[in-house]
């Protein structure tokens, strides 16, 4: 992966092209979370229950401390979505074997086949945009959204990223 601090060509750093990054940066926000976010407001979830789902899906078995530090929430705030998803059957929460203070988070079947409904449309729109935009652009593209990112988060994507590039020009997008 390319270093996210290597200098960048000035025209793209003038006000008016950081100004409409960030505005695309809304727009494809709205439009890659309205689908899942009108899908969950049917079943009374919100944006909090999305990410949560999402997370525990991609991280099974990962305890509410841990959840906590990727959502960057308040205990309470997570609490509430908690055992909205408990009480509803979305998730499983057991006490770790090894430490009986740690609660683990898990999905049920029910909860499962939610966070795959919601993330379809979501993995259609990333693969059409990386398809269209090929490898360069994706990989550069890993490369910015790991530099927005805090240097705190950084880590989760190292090997990850280097593997899926790997992937990608694998499979040619």
């Amino acid at each position: 992966m390319a270093d996210i601090n290597n200098p960048v060509d000035s025209n793209y750093l003038r006000e008016e092209e950081l100004s409409q990054a960030i505005e695309m940066l809304f727009f494809a926000y709205r439009d890659f979370t309205r689908e899942p976010y009108n899908m969950l407001a049917k079943i009374d979830l919100g944006h909090a229950h999305h990410r949560a789902i999402y997370f525990v899906g991609r991280n099974s078995g990962t305890t509410v401390t841990e959840l906590l530090a990727i959502l960057k929430i308040t205990k309470q705030s997570l609490a509430r979505v908690l055992s909205q998803l408990v009480r509803e059957g979305y998730f499983l929460q057991n006490t770790s074997a090894e430490d009986r203070r740690k609660r683990l988070l898990k999905l049920t079947q029910k909860g499962i086949e939610l966070e795959r409904e919601l993330t379809a449309n979501q993995r259609k729109r990333i693969a059409t945009a990386c398809k269209t935009a090929g490898l360069e652009a994706v990989t550069c593209f890993k490369n910015v959204l790991q530099g927005i990112m805090d240097d705190g988060d950084r880590w989760r994507f190292e090997t990850r990223v280097k593997k899926s590039n790997r992937a990608t020009i694998r499979r040619g997008i």
